[in-house]
């Protein structure tokens, strides 16, 4: 069974800096893309970054610059360091696993997505 461990999240004042960690029990992590998604009050969960397996990221434009995406596939981690952050940066966020697997030689490929329990970031003064 996959496992995906947020931690890392806390209370931050506007300015500050916070760096999530995802710990994946995932035995091919290596070659699964990585992500990281936000969900606010009242709001739906959207795309915060993602990472594939050869380290290429991708960010929403709200957070560019801002956020770096990195992992380990050494240690299965993935990470987010989250810079002069904002009180609408303000969410709980989400690890994602997405697994791509094929169940037969002809068949379509499967796509299976993980997700971690969350970890509130909280930026207010």
């Amino acid at each position: 069974q996959v496992q995906l461990v947020e931690s890392g999240g806390g209370l931050v004042q506007p300015g500050g800096s916070l760096r999530l960690s995802c710990a994946a029990s995932l035995s091919i992590f290596s070659s699964s893309t990585m992500g990281w998604y936000r969900q606010a009050p009242g709001k739906q969960r959207d795309l915060v970054a993602t990472i594939t397996n050869t380290g290429r990221a991708n960010y929403a434009d709200s957070v560019r610059g801002r956020f770096t995406i990195s992992r380990d596939n050494a240690k299965s981690t993935m990470f987010l360091q989250m810079n002069r952050l904002k009180p609408e940066d303000t969410a709980v966020y989400y690890c994602n696993a997405v697994l791509i697997t094929y169940p037969c030689i002809e068949c379509p490929p499967v796509r299976s997505d993980y997700w971690g329990q969350g970890t509130q970031v909280t930026v207010s003064s």
